[in-house]
């Protein structure tokens, strides 16, 4: 091909060739779109082995320059003795009770069922929210005002100012039955009203995102209301909102470490109290350590599903 003639395969966006079916699972895509090309999500797409090289090449390079600064600055000594001493580490990992601190490795578990207790909830609530939001009949007009309140006073309220106003107002209270649960409870309370606020505008953004013949479609065929919302609408809003919604859960998981503001000892207290006592900030580093493990699998899972919806839409696209 000489200098005249355009590339074939150049994109008329980008000028660089395009991946060709083959590269994206015989799916079309589109110039100019991003993603990797194979099975699942890469953080290495085209080029090969020299490619791989240069990536590897180019990390060990950054992370070596950054391991330099860190290990040449003039108090890295005290750092990595207040933050990541061997032995404060692992004393706070498995606790010691009778010196006065507890082992983050059994709160974080605590963090786990906060986190399990409010996944469904928020669920549950944020859905509802959504399908009020989204009623157009005029008997649920001051459902429609209140769910709209609702969700714009949560997501302007900071959640740290939630969970101080649940976790002293309600004991305040003094309520029979209410105003004596644990710290826990109440933590898990003010995350699914304040996630729930979040959460309904995600499940809203889904059942927007179907389309209304779908709906006409069911109707056509004799199906009530509620059993196209139930068999037609809401399969299909579900699918479109997985990722967004494993990322807010990602998000949740994380927030768990605020409700030690109230008291309960989770891994965050747990560290806290360790750290109150010696005077050695190593336990942040377990308790930071352990939230990686829990969120860096959901979120490389988050990744997958994105990169499966969008071969599947590609996939689509194409036929």
């Amino acid at each position: 091909m000489d200098g005249s003639e355009p590339d074939p395969r150049a994109g008329p966006f980008t000028g660089f060739p395009d991946a060709s079916p083959a590269t994206i699972g015989g799916a079309w895509q589109p110039p100019g779109s991003f993603g990797a090309a194979g099975r699942g999500p890469r953080l290495l797409s085209g080029g090969g082995r020299r490619a791989t090289a240069v990536s590897t090449v180019s990390t060990l390079v950054v992370l070596g320059v950054l391991v330099a600064i860190f290990l040449l600055a003039p108090g890295s000594k005290q750092v990595r003795h207040v933050f990541f001493n061997p032995t404060d580490m692992w004393q706070s990992l498995i606790g010691n009770p009778k010196k006065g601190y507890y082992s983050v490795g059994e709160a974080i578990w605590l963090n786990i069922r906060m986190f399990l207790a409010a996944e469904v909830l928020i669920l549950g609530l944020a859905l509802f929210i959504a399908l009020i939001r989204q009623s157009v009949s005029p008997v649920l007009f001051p459902f429609r005002v209140l769910s709209l309140i609702y969700v714009d006073f949560f997501r302007g309220v900071p959640l740290l100012l939630v969970l101080l106003a649940i976790g002293f107002g309600v004991p305040a209270l003094r309520l029979p039955g209410v105003s004596t649960q644990s710290a826990a409870i109440y933590g898990v309370a003010a995350l699914v009203l304040s996630y729930s606020a979040y959460v309904s505008e995600v499940y809203r953004a889904g059942l927007n995102s179907v389309h209304r013949s779908q709906t006409a479609a069911a109707r056509s065929l004799g199906l009530s209301q509620s059993t196209t919302l139930r068999y037609v609408i809401l399969p299909q809003a579900v699918r479109n909102i997985i990722p967004p919604l494993l990322n807010d859960f990602i998000s949740l998981q994380k927030d768990t470490a605020l409700v030690s503001t109230l008291g309960a000892i989770e891994a965050n207290g747990a560290a806290q109290i360790y750290s109150s006592t010696v005077f050695n900030y190593s336990s942040y580093t377990v308790a930071a350590i352990l939230f990686l493990i829990l969120t860096i699998p959901l979120a490389r899972f988050t990744d997958r599903l994105i990169d499966r919806d969008r071969r599947r839409r590609l996939a689509g696209a194409s036929t």
